[in-house]
């Protein structure tokens, strides 16, 4: 495998947990948002993710099977209801006094962000190790 197309496998995974973030950052956000554009409650969003072959190029190198990079594939509305939580005072609150707000967790956002943030930094040292090594090689053909 040569250091671009390793680059582009890491630069990938780096493009899909900055989605990821982005993604559970905007739920934490909107947890207890009652009320969209669409005037009905926050939806959760979660990334689907999808492996890419990057080409038969790097089957050899990859000893027989293929060298795979990451991509967002789409990025799915929750079809959860939400929770109902009693709250007549609230603005939103229907006839019987209950306001449904989106169906996040915010512990479970914190631990997705947590996650991508680690992998986001692995592939950042990936790409920093592939750059160190394209700089001793260079010093070394000096």
């Amino acid at each position: 495998m040569d250091f671009l197309s390793a680059l582009r496998i890491s630069s990938s995974g780096l493009a899909a947990e900055r989605v990821r973030v982005n993604l559970a950052s905007s739920n934490l956000a909107n947890a207890e948002s009652t009320r969209g554009p669409d005037g009905k409650p926050y939806k959760r969003l979660d990334p689907v993710l999808q492996a890419v072959p990057f080409g038969d190029q790097l089957a050899s190198a990859a000893g027989g099977g293929e060298a795979m990079g990451v991509q967002v594939a789409q990025v799915r509305q929750a079809e959860t209801a939400g929770r109902r939580v009693y709250d007549p005072s609230h603005p939103d609150a229907d006839a019987q006094g209950f306001v449904t707000l989106p169906d996040v967790n915010p512990i479970h956002e914190v631990v997705n962000l947590m996650s991508a943030s680690r992998a986001y930094d692995a592939n950042a040292s990936a790409v920093e190790t592939l750059k160190t090594m394209a700089q001793r090689a260079l010093d070394i053909a000096r």
